[in-house]
């Protein structure tokens, strides 16, 4: 079998498809890629079934050697890319010989990227996945220098398509909401905050959640709930009134009230620290 060694694993490398959707009514999150059309696209371009497991790197790049030549595509962050000593475009189908190295660079714009190989990523699923779920511990661990990935077999040719567009990779992000189960547990303050001022995309940000430094969100009502169910774009407010967006790896119940809902987390996978989010929504 087909196997790419990983040189350089970069600050995280993980392996995505599409998650685990269908386990949702057990209390399994979907986890998945960030940027599940960015994955579709780059599987498309290798002539792989969309749902095929390939790799999210985030912002410091990753060395890879493959074993066997094959087809590899980029989609996501503006990065460089090169197969051996020749630059590569992202966005493209890329032949890449055997033992060749394909070095994807640090982001500069943007924070993540997709690569797809032809055949996909082939690990063991886990409940119906291969995808790693950060929080969970579901699927394999997120990539080492060292590890060994199996790929599997090609089963159809590479997209006849020379460049595809890129997304933009805006400094400011307007986020569509819905009030969430708890928004009365805030006040008018809180309300008008949320939807009037600008926050910030913190460093501590991670597949988990997207959380965000600016104005707090004042509770009126004092205490904390028992826990209950949480949901992908999630908008829940800790007790410092800042707010956190729940990503793909969120966890299935929570203990803190949650103020909305964001109707797309997908543009929060590009999302930079000191990216600028705002939000809105339903008029009051």
């Amino acid at each position: 079998m087909s196997e790419i060694e990983v040189l350089t694993a970069g600050a995280l490398t993980t392996v995505q498809d599409l998650g685990r959707p269908g386990w949702a009514h057990l209390g399994v999150p979907r986890s998945g890629a960030l940027d599940p059309e960015a994955l579709r696209l780059a599987n498309r371009l290798v002539g792989n079934p969309e749902p095929a497991a390939g790799l999210e790197i985030t912002m410091t790049g990753c060395a890879l050697r493959f074993t066997r030549a094959t087809t590899v595509a980029v989609v996501g962050a503006e990065v460089d890319v090169r197969v051996g000593e020749r630059p590569g475009d992202p966005g493209r189908p890329l032949a890449v010989p055997a033992g060749a190295v394909l070095r994807i660079g640090p982001a500069r714009r943007g924070l993540r990227c997709w690569l797809a190989v032809a055949g996909g990523i082939a690990v063991d699923p886990v409940l119906d996945s291969r995808a790693t779920d950060t929080l969970a511990g579901l699927g394999p661990a997120p990539l080492r220098d060292g590890d060994r990935l199996p790929v599997g077999v090609p089963i159809g040719p590479p997209a006849p398509v020379d460049v595809t567009v890129p997304r933009a990779h805006p400094q400011e992000l307007h986020l569509t909401v819905r009030l969430g189960p708890r928004h009365d547990w805030f006040d008018t303050v809180a309300l008008d905050r949320l939807y009037g001022t600008a926050y910030t995309v913190s460093p501590l940000s991670n597949r988990v959640g997207a959380r965000l430094t600016g104005a707090p969100l004042p509770r009126a009502v004092p205490g904390e709930l028992h826990s209950e169910g949480v949901v992908l774009g999630a908008v829940q407010v800790p007790a410092d009134g800042q707010p956190l967006i729940f990503l793909a790896d969120h966890p299935t119940t929570g203990g803190y009230p949650v103020i909305a809902v964001v109707d797309d987390v997908t543009p929060l996978a590009q999302a930079r620290p000191g990216t600028t989010v705002r939000f809105h929504g339903p008029q009051r």
